[in-house]
């Protein structure tokens, strides 16, 4: 009974002290759907679609809004006017990580992605140099990515031309071209190593986009529970002891004079500062930058590619078009490369309509202020969450006419040629752009482009019979289940 008294007793605080601490932030922080204690706006939210819920809240609550995830007040960034103002204009205030509760068990704070502060600015700044240095932008990467993708013409050749899921395929391209920066070598598309590695990256993407995890991020208490956030744990542990063996296997063979890798230049930097106590070159920002280079360098270009392949099942008018530039263009006898893109705007509007009309991370990792600031006519306190609504700006129906609709047409000129557009933040904006934007645009564009000069696309049901609406619209945004055929041309 007293145990019971306490309990109640300690509820009511809680609920009271969060009443009292809304009641308080009210005139500071944007306007919003009043929320439940405890709860907060949970049951006003689509855990299957956030963005969505989103968007029918900014109609009543205009572009800047707070929505609560539990206990928690998140300013929500609705639009490119809202979202320009805070990560490009307002950058440097809006470039703290804000909380992502199953991130905080495996990464820990440490790397690039979930990082803050001092940490934050160090290993990024590093990992560019890195990146820079193997040849990242350069001719150097491109010859990695065009030998992957001949690879990958090998593997599909080998199909025979049968029914086939395309997503373990698609996957060894980007986690190969990674590998080879950070290990220095790829594996073939039978290691049991690499097999594994890739079933736990397509695991977690899956798994972190689901309405659990949205759950989960909004009550992390929830971990005491059984649910799919230990699968995202354990493979993570797994992942974590892969990497530790190559970084073992590093610094056997390790010559400062000549680094070869990613890892090699990282250890030679944790050599050099291993008296500084504020050195943040430790094991582990080394082996959790290595899993965010893995993690965001690899399922999400894969899940671009294989949701993109779906998409010119569905248009194979679009395909046919792709192909009879690249035919034109490239021809049959070699590779094509980035150079091509200038004299492919129609392949290049294609990818960028496909990268657009996926919406592959709604709403972007969420972001934190800096230090108090005053936005538009809100007072935002420093640590507050900011979560920004890509959605609402790859779908603004003023850039892009019929956004619900895949056209290439949204990136092309009445003339035919290429339009850039400034609402495309497919790769989010800002201070916490995508590091690898670079890499994964050139990806993107020569993988696809290789297969469809190489293959026709055929599919196992009728084009109009195909459904491309995605089983988790979460964290990422998940294409359903296919097969197809890889028809040699």
């Amino acid at each position: 009974m007293d145990l019971f008294i306490i309990l109640v007793i300690c509820l009511s605080c809680l609920i009271l002290f969060s009443l009292w601490n809304r009641s308080y932030a009210k005139g500071k922080l944007p306007p919003g759907p009043t929320p439940l204690p405890i709860i907060g706006n949970i049951l006003q939210l689509n855990t299957k679609n956030i963005s969505k819920s989103i968007s029918m809240l900014a109609k009543d609550y205009g572009p800047v809004l707070t929505v609560y995830f539990g206990m928690k007040p998140t300013v929500v960034l609705h639009g490119y006017k809202a979202i320009k103002e805070a990560l490009i204009d307002q950058g440097e205030v809006f470039s703290g990580r804000g909380s992502f509760p199953v991130s905080e068990k495996t990464t820990q704070g440490f790397g690039v992605i979930f990082s803050n502060g001092e940490r934050w600015k160090q290993i990024r700044r590093f990992s560019l140099m890195a990146l820079r240095n193997m040849g990242m932008g350069k001719k150097t990467i491109e010859d990695r990515i065009q030998e992957e993708a001949l690879c990958l013409v090998e593997a599909l050749k080998k199909t025979n031309a049968s029914p086939c899921d395309p997503t373990f395929l698609l996957g060894c391209v980007p986690c190969n071209v990674i590998s080879s920066i950070i290990f220095q070598n790829r594996f073939d598309y039978r290691d049991q190593k690499f097999l594994t590695l890739m079933k736990y990256f397509n695991e977690n993407f899956e798994t972190v986009s689901s309405p659990w995890i949205q759950l989960y991020n909004a009550f992390p208490f929830l971990r005491v529970l059984p649910g799919s956030h230990n699968l995202i744990f354990k493979n993570f542990a797994l992942q974590k002891s892969f990497i530790l063996e190559k970084v073992k296997e590093h610094q056997e063979s390790l010559d400062i004079n000549n680094p070869r890798d990613f890892i090699d230049y990282f250890l030679i930097r944790m050599e050099k500062e291993k008296h500084s106590k504020e050195s943040e070159f430790t094991m582990d920002n080394l082996v959790a930058t290595i899993w965010d280079m893995f993690t965001a360098g690899t399922e999400t270009t894969s899940t671009t590619m294989r949701y993109g392949l779906l998409l010119l099942l569905k248009h194979p008018e679009i395909s046919a078009k792709v192909w009879e530039e690249i035919d034109h263009v490239v021809g049959k006898n070699r590779s094509v490369c980035m150079q091509d893109r200038s004299r492919m705007p129609y392949t290049d509007a294609v990818v960028h309509e496909i990268q657009r009309y996926i919406d592959l991370i709604p709403t972007s990792l969420p972001h934190a202020v800096t230090q108090d600031i005053r936005f538009r006519e809100y007072l935002i306190p420093k640590g507050t969450t900011i979560l920004t609504d890509l959605t609402s700006v790859l779908y603004d129906d003023k850039e892009f006419p019929n956004p619900e609709k895949f056209d290439p047409g949204h990136f092309l000129d009445k003339s035919g040629n290429f339009k850039k557009s400034d609402y495309f933040m497919a790769f989010s904006a800002g201070k916490r752009v995508c590091a690898g934007e670079g890499l994964a645009r050139m990806e993107l564009f020569l993988i696809l482009t290789t297969i469809l000069q190489n293959f026709t696309l055929k599919p196992l049901v009728d084009p109009k019979d195909i459904d491309t609406t995605p089983v988790h619209k979460g964290f990422g945004t998940i294409p359903p289940f296919y097969e197809l055929c890889f028809i040699p041309v």
